[in-house]
């Protein structure tokens, strides 16, 4: 299941593998380069499969909901973790309204929630709110153990 990206040069939509989100890529029309993912994205429970299964590097997935005030107060920190991460992480989110059959997957009892996932197994996992100072610590730390 390939995420769907659009070049900034022509505007084609090119379909990204998961194992190559981290990477960048080239516009299969213009061949204009396609930078690593630099946003979180929002993940359903295949492309939330997909990503962590084929991902060579650190996951974060945040679990989050509408209706959770401090899960709106972190989705910034979460959105320049991503951006500050390019190439070296992927960040995913997922709504536990929509998906609880994910987050049940890892006993998330509250939100926010964030883990990190390495190979697919967790690396870190931590409720409450987190700054993006922190994320990146715990997203280099996994990478470093895998190095």
């Amino acid at each position: 299941m390939p995420v769907i990206r659009t070049c900034s040069q022509c505007k084609t939509q090119n379909r990204i593998p998961a194992k190559f989100l981290a990477s960048t890529g080239r516009c299969g029309s213009c061949k204009a380069p396609l930078p690593p993912i630099g946003e979180p994205l929002a993940a359903d429970e295949e492309l939330f499969d997909e990503i962590v299964k084929h991902s060579p590097v650190p996951v974060l997935v945040d679990f989050w909901a509408g209706w959770c005030r401090p899960c709106v107060a972190a989705a910034p920190e979460v959105a320049r973790t991503a951006a500050d991460m390019a190439g070296t992480a992927v960040v995913l989110k997922v709504d536990t309204e929509k998906y609880p059959q994910v987050a049940g997957r890892f006993q998330v009892s509250s939100i926010p929630n964030f883990v990190v996932l390495l190979g697919g197994r967790t690396v870190t996992q931590q409720a409450g709110l987190a700054d993006h100072n922190q994320m990146e610590r715990w997203l280099k730390s996994a990478a470093a153990v895998s190095a």
